[in-house]
């Protein structure tokens, strides 16, 4: 047992001054109270206390292409260009470099105030399709990144079938995305099993499942992978991409008659348990049943301004009481208070005015968003996380209230501040589990891994002439 003394700490009931918090051995937390009488071996926490941040939606691979794809090399730039610059990567990625971004990867995360992250992974087969023999590299390539860093994974395998609606066979460089439904079945139960030794609400690694999105899965696939999971595990999380694009929208109508979130809630299969990624052309009456059903939805804004996708209609989620969570997903930005500034920018320049996602009852944005994000972030996850509160994991973020991003601000305007002004800079520490991963802003692994990161990455790129 561990006890750490907060000069402030934002918990499920407001924000607590002088607090005492215990921390289990298997990194839960036991107690919040009054620290009148603190112990010899209490650890003094300076500064104000916020729950680490959920990344709900990450492609780890795609972070060796930030920056690669920003010029034209079309007429018309969008996300089914940028497409094919991102198969180029993941074909030639393999479990050793996986492990080198992801790795990478996950210290940024960590820095920034991701304290666990949904790895939405659909890197299956070998580059030529072929399987990788017994337990799957790519896997574990992603496990020892998340188990070196110290960050909270939930991994979900994603079934990826076809190329477009219509179950259309895969392309050539889609090869290494496929798995056919009992295959993806057998895998998943075979990695459940080989972790429910370490199962646990302060464990690190954990498992759900994702469905590439309703082009790459056939209904008739879907259901008979959905029966699956929840025969598997009935709360387990499944993600899906969907109404991320307009050209996906209008081809889901084309084939079958309907929108994509319409189709897919027509379904009768989406409930609390399940994460619709983007739905950024979602109408205001499937936000609505979206919210009814009870998932979440997970906008990714860095990823989708970078691609052009549109606007999602956040300010009718959170109104119609949905829960709403933040990605990094293609990791051209890897920072959520970046994530939550753009959402809220986002609904402002739709309706010309400002603090559009705040409420009469929480006035500020920065702090409503976060809050938000964080719970909502820990249910799509599938993991105790989100919250500072007893039976929760001890995942923290330490902001330094002396460092100039944050000087005089207080309360809830010390996340208004970390969100809308430089408060990222003052995230001193970061706990996951109990245990502390950055410490005055620095990981332990960071220089060896970015210096491996930077060998790799000029390997790869081709050189000038």
């Amino acid at each position: 047992m561990s006890t750490y003394l907060a000069d402030a700490l934002l918990s499920e009931r407001g924000w607590l001054r002088d607090v005492a918090v215990t921390v289990s051995g298997d990194g839960l937390i036991t107690g919040l109270h009054a620290a009148a009488t603190p112990g010899a071996d209490a650890q003094r926490l300076r500064g104000a206390v916020v729950p680490g941040m959920p990344n709900a939606h990450s492609h780890a691979f795609q972070r060796a292409m930030s920056g690669e794809t920003e010029f034209r090399a079309a007429a018309r730039e969008s996300f089914w260009t940028w497409r094919e610059a991102m198969y180029a990567l993941a074909n030639g990625v393999e479990p050793a470099d996986l492990e080198l971004i992801a790795t990478q990867l996950f210290i940024e995360m960590l820095k920034s105030g991701y304290t666990s992250v949904a790895e939405f992974h659909y890197l299956h087969r070998r580059p030529d399709g072929s399987a990788y023999a017994d337990t799957n590299a790519l896997w574990q390539a992603i496990d020892a990144a998340a188990l070196a860093t110290g960050i909270g994974l939930t991994l979900l395998p994603t079934l990826y079938l076809s190329s477009d609606f219509g179950a259309r066979p895969l392309l050539p460089e889609q090869q290494r995305f496929g798995l056919a439904v009992p295959e993806f079945l057998e895998a998943l139960a075979r990695r459940r099993e080989s972790q429910r030794v370490t199962a646990g609400a302060g464990a690190l690694l954990h498992t759900g499942a994702a469905l590439h999105s309703l082009r790459a899965v056939p209904l008739e696939c879907l259901r008979e992978a959905v029966a699956g999971l929840a025969a598997q595990d009935p709360t387990g999380p499944v993600h899906i991409h969907i109404a991320e694009q307009l050209l996906e929208v209008r081809a889901c109508q084309a084939s079958t008659g309907r929108r994509p979130i319409e189709l897919l809630l027509e379904t009768g299969l989406v409930g609390p348990h399940w994460c619709l990624v983007h739905a950024t052309h979602a109408t205001a009456a499937e936000i609505r049943a979206v919210a009814d059903a009870g998932a979440t939805i997970c906008v990714c804004p860095s990823t989708e301004g970078n691609l052009g996708d549109g606007f999602f209609d956040a300010a009718r989620l959170l109104a119609a009481g949905g829960g709403l969570c933040i990605g990094s997903d293609s990791e051209v930005t890897v920072n959520p208070a970046e994530e939550l500034r753009w959402l809220e920018y986002q609904q402002r320049l739709r309706r010309r005015r400002r603090a559009v996602l705040a409420t009469r009852r929480e006035r500020h944005v920065g702090a409503r968003l976060w809050r938000e994000a964080a719970r909502s972030g820990a249910r799509a996850l599938g993991q105790a996380v989100g919250s500072l509160a007893v039976g929760r994991r001890a995942d923290w973020l330490v902001l330094d209230t002396g460092h100039p991003a944050l000087a005089g601000a207080d309360g809830d305007g010390i996340l208004d501040a970390l969100v809308f002004g430089a408060g990222g800079a003052a995230i001193r520490d970061v706990m996951v589990a109990g245990r502390r991963v950055i410490e005055d802003g620095r990981h332990r692994l960071e220089e060896v891994a970015a210096r491996r990161f930077a060998i790799w990455q000029a390997r790869r790129r081709p050189q000038p002439a």
